[in-house]
């Protein structure tokens, strides 16, 4: 399993959301660079971003394309992208990053 993993659940629906296209990037030199890319399986989770690549110590950033899911339920939505940035100071630790989210509304913790 990855480094680092995600899980998506839309808390209007009371469900995960499946089919959400989700983006790693890690920051170098002041502009981020992806790393890797998934969409989340029927469970709403993500679990390869990081592939065959080890964890270092940085800022990384989830991208997760919100607005294409409320678009395609035929709902509206106020945010078209939720990026979610934070710091891995330990590359031996695994980091979950859940984002529960709504059409006008997201929050996000650090799991286990």
């Amino acid at each position: 399993m990855s480094a680092i993993t995600c899980h998506v659940l839309d808390t209007s629906l009371g469900k995960p959301v499946a089919g959400l296209m989700v983006r790693l990037g890690r920051l170098e030199a002041g502009a981020f660079e992806e790393l890797g890319a998934g969409v989340t399986d029927r469970d709403g989770r993500v679990k390869g971003l990081l592939g065959a690549r080890a964890l270092a110590v940085g800022v990384y950033r989830l991208s997760f394309e919100t607005g294409a899911h409320y678009e395609a339920l035929g709902q509206a939505s106020f945010y078209e992208r939720v990026e979610i940035q934070f710091r891995v100071t330990n590359a031996t630790e695994h980091y979950h990053v859940p984002l529960l989210l709504s059409p006008f509304g997201y929050s996000t913790y650090r799991g286990s």
